[in-house]
C-alpha cells in the first residue's frame, strides 16, 4: 500500500501501471501504459488518462532501488482526480457560462461568446502560472509492498 495513503480504503485509490522512463536527483519519470485496469477504477469516467495510449508522470522523492525499465505501480488519491477535474472542468464551465450570459446582456451576442472565450485562456493561463504550486497537490507515489 502506498505509505502516504495507508488510512484510506481500496476504494479511495487510483492505480496505474507504468515503467520507469528517468531518474533524476529529485523523483523519477514514469511512462503509464493504458491499461484494462483502468475500466474497474473509481475515476474512470473523469480521469482522461485511460484515453491516451501512453503518458509521463512525475514522481517526486527518492527510490534508490529502482531502475530505468524497472515496471513500477503509481498510486493516488480518488480526491486528487476529482479535484483535477473539477479545477480542468467544471469550474472553466461555470467561468465560461457567466461570462457568456453577462457578456450577451451587456455587449450582445458576439462580445459575449468572445468575453467567454477570453475569460476561459484567462483562467487556463492562471492555471498555467500556477502549475508549479498546484503540483506540490496532484502527486502520485510509489507503492510498496
Amino acid at each position: 500500500m502506498c505509505d502516504f495513503m495507508r488510512n484510506m480504503g481500496e476504494k479511495e485509490l487510483i492505480r496505474h501501471e507504468g515503467i520507469v522512463e528517468s531518474i533524476g536527483a529529485d523523483g523519477l519519470m514514469v511512462r503509464i501504459l493504458q491499461a484494462s485496469a483502468c475500466s474497474s477504477c473509481e475515476a474512470r469516467k473523469l480521469c482522461r488518462s485511460s484515453e491516451s495510449k501512453e503518458k509521463l508522470v512525475e514522481v517526486k522523492g527518492h527510490y534508490p532501488t529502482l531502475q530505468v525499465g524497472d515496471q513500477v505501480t503509481l498510486c493516488g488519491s480518488v480526491r486528487q482526480g476529482l479535484r483535477a477535474s473539477v479545477l480542468a472542468y467544471v469550474i472553466p464551465l461555470i467561468l465560461m457560462l457567466v461570462a457568456l450570459f453577462a457578456g450577451t446582456r451587456l455587449w450582445g451576442e458576439k462580445l459575449g461568446a468572445l468575453a467567454a472565450l477570453l475569460a476561459l485562456a484567462l483562467y487556463y493561463g492562471v492555471l498555467f502560472l500556477l502549475k508549479d504550486k498546484l503540483g506540490k497537490h496532484f502527486t502520485f507515489k510509489i507503492e510498496t509492498n
